[in-house]
């Protein structure tokens, strides 16, 4: 594969993540790298469209898809996940009441520690709002 066709790949790979997240997380960018290293882009590319099918073609809609994978995120803990997709909620159409509600059902579901990370996401986003 010549450099040029796998910068153009890369591109659509990183356009998938950029329309349902509003950006290209770190980590899928450090796996782009070692795609190119190693030359492993045909996974990149079959995870992004997989993710995209399950994110854009889903009768959930692509704002609830995120909400969903923001409480799903906080109720495992994952912190840096439940991040970029509190974001991604807020890309597509949510708003931080529904993060709130989110939080909270996680309360219910996950217990404090769940809710207090939810609360703690919700905080640092109106904190670089306002910056």
């Amino acid at each position: 594969m010549t450099g040029d066709d796998f910068d153009r790949r890369t591109e659509a790979v990183r356009a998938r993540y950029t329309s349902t997240l509003g950006g290209v997380p770190g980590g899928v960018q450090d796996r782009l790298r070692l795609a190119r290293e190693f030359g492993r882009l045909p996974t990149e590319e079959a995870l992004a469209a997989l993710r995209h099918i399950v994110l854009t073609a889903n009768p959930l809609g692509a704002r609830v898809q995120q909400l969903v994978h923001f409480g799903q995120l906080l109720s495992l803990g994952r912190e840096h996940p439940a991040r970029i997709h509190a974001r991604g909620a807020l890309h597509a159409g949510a708003t931080v009441p529904d993060l709130i509600g989110v939080a909270e059902t996680a309360l219910i579901t996950s217990g404090v520690p769940a809710y207090a990370l939810g609360a703690e996401i919700i905080a640092d986003l109106l904190a670089a709002d306002t910056t």
